[in-house]
């Protein structure tokens, strides 16, 4: 992450920003009010004073389900992605050992940075996302959290 970077908490502001990322990014976006329900789950990443991605994580315990990581459209491509999802990684709680997450198989790219960032194909969901043309299936992937204590 560079000096111009930075990572905070979602505040309540930044609905309608993050809304207008997902929905040029997402075929089938979440809502005004499913980011507004998972407010206290949302990291925004920032470009200078402009948000330029975020991230959606809950943890139950010793597990935490990365739900939804955005990048504006006009960032892609310059590692932004992989500066959210370290920030993610770095800023889960002690306890928790795995990060799941859910990928459309078409999503090359982004199972290209999980992979890259040592998540690992669990699992297959079949026919899970909705399609112009019918449905596509959800690689589930899973990264181990090392445990640093001794």
């Amino acid at each position: 992450m560079t000096s111009s970077q930075s990572v905070r908490p979602l505040e309540k502001t930044d609905l309608d920003q993050i809304t207008a990322i997902e929905n040029a990014t997402s075929k089938s976006p979440w809502s005004f009010q499913q980011f507004e329900q998972s407010l206290e789950n949302g990291l925004v990443l920032l470009q200078g004073d402009q948000i330029i991605g975020f991230a959606f994580v809950a943890s139950v315990m010793d597990q935490a389900e990365l739900h939804n990581i955005v990048i504006d459209p006009s960032c892609q491509g310059q590692g932004y992605g992989s500066v959210l999802l370290q920030s993610v990684v770095d800023g889960l709680d002690e306890q928790v050992k795995t990060l799941y997450l859910e990928v459309r198989v078409s999503n090359i790219t982004a199972i290209r940075l999980y992979q890259q960032r040592g998540f690992r194909q669990i699992a297959e969901r079949r026919d899970y996302y909705k399609t112009d043309y019918g449905r596509e299936d959800a690689l589930i992937m899973a990264l181990q959290i090392e445990d640093d204590t001794v």
